[in-house]
């Protein structure tokens, strides 16, 4: 895998020396025997443009090292030219780190690409919409927010701390808009999923200290 990784990392510096190889190759012996050089320049430069370095994001992503996943992503600077998929992951990753950030417009307009080319599992696709909901209720868009977390709903989220989630944004929305009875349907589906994530369960705490002194 380490080996796999460092011709990720290395594959445009690869291609350049397989094709001089080739080159000097078909120059004092003949095109055949350059022939396989060629080609494997021809294949790592194709997946450089066409597949990425997103094997070394998710790598540094799962170690914890947001900084060089960052790195890595600046680094691809044609992504119009990678297959649509991981195009598509490009800009969903692109909107996460600037959610990160919280430059909210960056993080929208990525998102935004990433969702319009389409999310190779529902599940994703059904993250990103709460992500883009989320993002939405950060300005204050409420509508737009609640529009966005119940297609996430509907599309499918992938666990049960993402579902727990989206019920408890949707129950905030509920109670700023006085609709108390949705409000308290929200929160016991969120209740329910019995979520271990600190954050989500210090919020079912918080709200719940007077969800039931609410009218409805």
């Amino acid at each position: 895998m380490k080996f796999y990784n460092l011709v990720i990392k290395y594959r445009l510096y690869l291609a350049i020396a397989f094709l001089a190889i080739a080159i000097a190759t078909n120059f004092y012996v003949g095109f055949w025997p350059a022939f396989l050089p060629y080609l494997i320049t021809v294949v790592l430069i194709f997946g450089y443009f066409f597949f990425g370095p997103l094997r070394l994001i998710q790598d540094s992503m799962e170690n914890g090292d947001m900084e060089g996943a960052e790195k890595i992503l600046n680094s691809i600077r044609y992504p119009g030219l990678l297959y649509k998929p991981i195009r598509s992951v490009y800009y969903t990753l692109k909107g996460n780190m600037a959610m990160m950030k919280q430059d909210f417009d960056v993080a929208e307009k990525n998102m935004k690409k990433g969702l319009d080319l389409g999310m190779p599992m529902k599940e994703a696709e059904g993250a990103s919409l709460l992500q883009m909901g989320m993002l939405s209720m950060q300005k204050n868009d409420l509508r737009q927010g609640e529009s966005y977390i119940r297609q996430a709903i509907r599309k499918g989220l992938p666990d049960k701390e993402n579902q727990a989630t989206a019920y408890l944004q949707l129950c905030s929305i509920m109670m700023t808009k006085r609709e108390f009875r949705a409000a308290k349907e929200f929160f016991r589906k969120a209740k329910a999923l019995k979520p271990t994530t600190p954050q989500i369960v210090d919020q079912i705490k918080q709200i719940e200290k007077y969800i039931s002194r609410m009218p409805g």
